[in-house]
């Protein structure tokens, strides 16, 4: 069945309606384990934080892993952010926290987005002259190339009125319409934002942000103890592909491929989490030394035993027979074979 909603049609199959479903079935239960799982979220959380700031800068070309990442953010000195990867990972950790702590207070409106795009770009000096305004230049989608060159995505809408218009479009359908699944409307406000493009740098970073913002406003709060922005890094090319596949037939696009998109990867995080629960739940019988390797291989997937040897000052030996038996247990996953060998938290 075709639909239209805001400027877009969008083919709501039987598939699109069981995405749905699978979401708000698992959304529904979700205070109850929030309850029973409150500590396990603590740590999930603060995991999910360091993923999802260093897979979105990296999505927009940042180097750094996400051991970097997390090493930045135990000791942010904003005295010392000389290089632009630091500023924006920083950046886009403060945006996040400011998310995190005031969903529920943060309105969607045009002085708000601006509001968290300054915050985004706070540290980054090259971005003084445009942070907290909308463009006054165009600003073409473009996607960094394994050699270094850059490809054109997608155009936008062109600087000054057609932006400001096209913003004000957008904000008063998000308002106005109560018909539309929230999940529907999350997903296009996010694809319609980026595809105006409305800062002059910054918009894909913060199109996530606000996904996660529109989310918790929603009521999912349990987005923050998982990565969306992971998510879409590890299908970045069909993230791209997605979004000029629609935005080619702009006006009036077909979005339904894009919906797809969105609620797949967001069945993949929801997937992950629901995992990670019943890992530690069957953790919890475990000794304080196998908790410990769980804890540190979910903190730094694809470690060697030798690593977590040295870390949590172990024996090797002791620590090979643990992990084997973790692995054994559907705990933790093997990889590779000899002195390649790493783990990954399941």
């Amino acid at each position: 069945m075709q639909t239209s909603v805001h400027n877009f049609t969008l083919n709501l199959s039987w598939g699109l309606i069981h995405l749905i479903s699978q979401i708000d079935r698992f959304d529904a239960s979700w205070a109850s384990i929030e309850k029973r799982e409150g500590q396990s979220l603590k740590q999930l959380k603060s995991i999910a934080t360091v993923r999802s700031v260093g897979a979105s800068t990296r999505i927009e070309g940042s180097q750094l892993s996400d051991t970097q990442v997390e090493l930045l953010l135990k000791e942010i000195d904003i005295t010392k952010l000389e290089d632009r990867d630091s500023q924006e990972v920083v950046g886009y950790f403060n945006a996040l926290d400011f998310i995190s702590e005031n969903a529920a207070d943060i309105e969607i409106s045009q002085n708000n987005l601006k509001y968290l795009h300054q915050i985004l770009l706070k540290h980054s000096r090259k971005d003084d002259w445009h942070r907290g305004s909308y463009k006054q230049q165009s600003n073409a989608v473009e996607a960094r190339m394994p050699d270094g060159s850059r490809q054109i995505i997608f155009q936008t809408t062109d600087p000054g009125l057609p932006t400001l218009n096209a913003m004000r479009g957008l904000l008063d359908w998000y308002h106005s319409d109560n018909q539309t699944h929230p999940l529907v409307k999350c997903a296009l406000f996010c694809y319609e934002f980026v595809t105006i493009h409305p800062f002059q740098d910054g918009n894909g970073r913060l199109s996530r942000l606000l996904a996660t913002l529109l989310l918790l406003r929603h009521g999912y709060k349990w987005i923050e103890y998982v990565s969306l922005e992971h998510e879409i890094e590890s299908r970045k090319s069909e993230y791209y592909r997605v979004l000029r596949s629609c935005q080619v037939n702009r006006p009036g696009e077909n979005v339904t491929e894009w919906i797809s998109f969105f609620f797949d990867a967001l069945g993949n995080v929801q997937q992950q989490l629901m995992q990670k629960l019943q890992v530690q739940g069957e953790a919890a019988s475990l000794s304080p030394r196998d908790k410990a390797i769980i804890m540190f291989v979910s903190n730094n997937p694809g470690c060697k035993s030798g690593e977590i040897s040295v870390k949590l000052r172990l024996p090797a030996p002791t620590v090979k027979r643990a992990l084997a038996e973790l692995v054994h247990k559907n705990l933790l996953e093997k990889h590779g074979i000899g002195p390649g060998t790493n783990y990954t938290a399941v």
